[in-house]
């Protein structure tokens, strides 16, 4: 059971350093997200803020990873041009865009007025 478990996390650590290694966005997700923890340390934010900058940033590395899977999947049932396809890819990476917004936002919430 605990070898089943440890399989697991081996094959999930895979998919990061997969998304790290191929995925040039992924990387820039993950120094903006290095950028804000730095911050958080330098401004001691509060426990509340903590809190929320950690959701936001799980929330963006993880929209990010399905996105990854998404377009795998597409490009694994079609490599020809296929609307459909389009659009599931297309719709996976605006998830990804709003995600990137909605936590851009959130860090200058948080972030300016310490700024200022």
């Amino acid at each position: 059971m605990i070898r089943r478990h440890a399989i697991s996390f081996q094959h999930a650590f895979e998919g990061v350093w997969h998304a790290i290694i191929t995925q040039p966005n992924f990387r820039i997700h993950l120094l903006a997200a290095t950028a804000a923890i730095v911050c958080g340390l330098k401004f001691s934010i509060s426990t509340t803020e903590w809190l929320i900058l950690t959701l936001v940033i799980t929330g963006v590395i993880v929209v990010e990873l399905i996105n990854t899977s998404i377009e795998a999947v597409v490009d694994l049932l079609t490599q020809q041009h296929n609307h459909y396809a389009k659009i599931a890819k297309d719709v996976a990476a605006s998830s990804v865009l709003v995600a990137a917004i909605g936590a851009a936002i959130t860090g200058l919430i948080i972030f300016l007025p310490k700024l200022i």
